[in-house]
């Protein structure tokens, strides 16, 4: 059994894979996965090749919406538990942490990946009395009295 630090860098690992789909960076990702789990025997690393690229067919068919989202996190735990039964089968703690370093290094390479996330609100034709802006994070907020 896997101790939760562990699980949780196979969550990420699987959240990491369902990110990089459909991004830039995928081929180098989906490489380094497959090297990952095929540790050195080239049979299994095109299997595991094969798997991923069924994985990104699956995200793109699923297109946008709840049916995505469900694929999504289907997705996502394919992968999280996969990993974690590659990370329960190392024989020993050191190869398990070389392993874990690898993932982690592949986790990283998707996040720095992933689209910024931005969103627009355009105010211009609104009128405010007597009212309040809440959020949170980052905000630029342009008032366009002049317009």
């Amino acid at each position: 059994m896997l101790v939760e630090g562990l699980i949780a860098v196979a969550a990420a690992g699987g959240s990491a894979v369902v990110q990089a789909a459909g991004t830039d960076a995928w081929n180098g990702i989906r490489d380094g996965f497959a090297r990952l789990f095929g540790r050195g025997e080239p049979g299994r690393e095109q299997a595991e090749l094969e798997r991923l690229d069924q994985t990104r067919s699956a995200l793109e068919a699923a297109g946008d919406g709840e049916d995505a989202q469900r694929v999504q996190i289907a997705q996502v735990a394919r992968w999280q538990t996969r990993l974690e039964t590659l990370l329960e089968e190392l024989p020993a703690a050191e190869q398990q942490l070389v392993v874990v370093a690898e993932l982690q290094a592949l986790v990283a390479q998707a996040e720095a990946a992933r689209p910024v996330e931005t969103v627009h609100n355009d105010f211009s034709q609104a009128s405010f009395t007597n009212s309040q802006v809440l959020g949170s994070g980052t905000m630029t907020v342009t008032n366009n009295y002049d317009k």
